[in-house]
């Protein structure tokens, strides 16, 4: 059920029951994060392996010691500036935090949702919620409450509605080490505005991992139910020519010549960044419903936002 009783979503909660909730990145599946059949539930609904930890949200940079042991004055610079937004710390657990939001690590992922709808939410439990996006595990993300229903439909009972998610791509994820910050997971803040912040070079980690120790980090992610290519558009067109082929182009449609494209997609015809990150995963969702055999995508500017677009493409195309 879809609607926007903020009551009823905090009731379910507390009762420990799933509720989807909005956020300004994407929707998320959220349960008591205390709770650690509440928890499970997250992890049967989305099929996701309970080696892939959630993320745990809060509704202020004051409840972090409640949750975690927070070690370095930049994790407080940056929440300063970003929170709340789409950026997530990685910070050391406190007992409190059941084992299975970590996947057994010891380290646990705390941010602040930039969506009044859910900070409210938040500021009325007496807990956390942990929070993956609502979606089946390893599918696009939802940006919108019916993606949501789309996707999981009665394995959710209420989704709490706050319309299409204003940043649509997920949190920037950070790890702050002998006071250098490394990036665990590229998202809606850039490494150039983080690094603007500490005044220095981040330090840059994978960005994906068979194993991960924070959220987002598989390789194999967001698959829009069709087959996704990556790369130059030009040369892939010519390599499916036989097939029936939809695009996703980044500011313009250059493709009106080739007879196999029955679809195309422009992320932001002004070429922005911040436009393209928003369309992001509902284009990439449009396309389950063409008849197309293969989807190419084409590289955005490789900047700012544009890095966590390309990372998210890439992960689109990689064969699980």
């Amino acid at each position: 059920m879809i609607g926007a009783d903020q009551k009823y979503a905090a009731e379910l909660l507390t009762r420990g029951e799933l509720v989807a909730i909005p956020t300004e990145t994407v929707y998320g599946l959220a349960a008591n994060a205390l709770n650690e059949d509440a928890v499970i539930k997250i992890f049967e609904a989305k099929q996701r392996p309970k080696f892939d930890p959630l993320i745990v949200h809060t509704h202020d940079i004051n409840e972090f010691e409640k949750y975690a042991v927070v070690e370095s004055d930049i994790v407080y610079r940056l929440a300063e500036k970003f929170c709340p937004g789409p950026i997530t710390f990685i910070l050391p657990k406190r007992d409190v935090i059941p084992g299975i939001v970590t996947s057994g690590h010891d380290t646990v992922g705390l941010r602040i949702p930039n969506h009044q709808l859910t900070l409210d939410l938040l500021k009325n439990l007496s807990f956390p919620l942990a929070a993956p996006s609502a979606n089946p595990f390893g599918f696009t993300s939802p940006t919108t409450a019916l993606h949501v229903q789309n996707q999981l439909g009665e394995k959710v009972p209420y989704i709490l509605d706050g319309g299409k998610c204003e940043v649509g791509l997920e949190s920037t994820i950070v790890k702050v080490v002998d006071n250098d910050v490394e990036v665990l997971r590229l998202g809606g803040i850039s490494v150039e505005e983080i690094e603007s912040v500490i005044g220095k070079k981040v330090k840059r980690v994978k960005t994906s991992s068979s194993n991960p120790t924070a959220p987002g980090m598989l390789s194999s992610h967001y698959n829009p139910g069709v087959k996704v290519e990556f790369g130059d558009t030009q040369k892939l067109l010519s390599e499916h020519k036989n097939k029936k082929v939809g695009v996703l182009a980044f500011d313009s449609n250059r493709f009106e010549n080739f007879e196999n494209v029955i679809e195309v997609k422009v992320l932001s015809p002004t070429g922005s960044l911040s436009e393209a990150a928003q369309n992001l995963f509902s284009y990439l969702r449009d396309f389950q419903k063409s008849n197309i055999e293969i989807l190419i995508t084409e590289p955005v500017p490789e900047k700012g936002l544009g890095l966590a677009i390309n990372d998210r493409l890439k992960r689109a195309s990689v064969k699980s």
